[in-house]
């Protein structure tokens, strides 16, 4: 791992997990993903959470299917069985998978009757043993995403001793730390998006405390300057709703966080999107899905507001024609200021 030195001397020359795009259910799917490749070379992409019992007893195509172009991606799995965990995790490096992360931060009823995601922090030896299994099966990174606690976990000591018992025990050596607790009863998964305070300090003095390990800030991470400054106490970052909220974010990520001279076109990523769109329409898909991820990729630039309309008002009429995109493209183009001329 390179010391804090190297984030401003060599950028890209720090830690694989120096920018993150959450996993996000209804989200990061292969076409958000696909998006996102196209407008930063560098980030690290998440699947939505697959169950393990999706992935053992499901459509195994459906759930892990990924372009190349992905790639650096991790499979994002959710279950509590070190056995089931294991296996799936062997599945998703055959699929070619790049890291195995383990949800144990989602708050959702759903998953609280399987016994997984949050709760499994009130049980730091279940999640060693899980990820000592997973690894025992892999020889790709298998790593944990977690809360910093739940319900009446308020310490950062509580904290430290569950990154202790998984590093140690588990032998996991990534952290992904969303820096609010959620509280499993009384709020809504919606709710532990927001209202549980943000503990930032957690994650910078877990670096501090355990620099062998590295540590990734996820949590209330909306602008490229908070980025930059986060990046001076932990490893990486990890960003959610501001990357769907507004893809077109991750236009300058390259640039900002690895000193890429190279410019990431928004138009550009359109237009290689828009292939990827015409190749999904072929194996069945329908417009409707495929135009979600590029819906907020112009915010705030002229004819941004027209173009989602059109895209909008047009997909769900026309669900198999992609010359959709080209005409919300050219709203754009439309509004652009004039080029002045000397």
């Amino acid at each position: 791992m390179t010391d804090s030195s190297d984030h401003t001397t060599n950028p890209l020359a720090t830690s694989p997990w120096r920018f993150c795009v959450a996993p996000m259910l209804d989200w990061t799917d292969r076409n958000y993903r696909f998006l996102a490749r196209q407008l930063s070379r560098h980030a690290r992409l998440y699947t939505e959470m697959v169950t393990t019992g999706a992935l053992l007893h499901g459509d195994v195509e459906r759930h892990l299917r990924f372009d190349a172009a992905e790639h650096p991606v991790a499979l994002q799995l959710g279950g509590s069985d070190p056995q089931a965990l294991a296996e799936s995790a062997r599945i998703g490096a055959e699929w070619g998978y790049d890291e195995i992360n383990l949800n144990v931060g989602c708050p959702s009823d759903r998953v609280q009757n399987g016994a997984f995601g949050a709760c499994l922090m009130a049980t730091p030896e279940r999640v060693a043993d899980c990820v000592a299994a997973m690894r025992e099966a892999v020889d790709i990174p298998v790593t944990v995403k977690s809360r910093i606690g739940i319900d009446h976990q308020e310490s950062y000591d509580e904290f430290r001793h569950f990154v202790d018992v998984v590093s140690e025990r588990g032998g996991c050596e990534v952290f992904i730390v969303h820096t609010r607790k959620a509280w499993l009863s009384g709020l809504s998964p919606k709710q532990n998006r927001d209202v549980p305070p943000l503990r930032p300090e957690f994650a910078s003095r877990l670096k501090r405390e355990r620099p062998d390990l590295t540590v990734v800030l996820n949590g209330g991470l909306t602008e490229i300057e908070q980025m930059q400054a986060a990046l001076q106490q932990v490893d990486g970052v990890m960003v959610g709703r501001a990357a769907y909220q507004n893809v077109g974010l991750l236009a300058g990520i390259d640039a900002a966080l690895f000193g890429d001279p190279d410019e990431v076109d928004r138009l550009t990523a359109l237009a290689r999107y828009r292939e990827w769109v015409s190749g999904e329409l072929d194996r069945g898909s329908r417009l409707p899905t495929l135009i979600k991820p590029i819906l907020t990729l112009f915010q705030g630039r002229p004819g941004a507001r027209a173009y989602r309309r059109h895209l909008s008002e047009q997909a769900p009429r026309r669900v198999d024609d992609p010359t959709v995109i080209d005409e919300a493209a050219a709203l754009l183009q439309a509004r652009s200021p004039a080029p002045r001329h000397v």
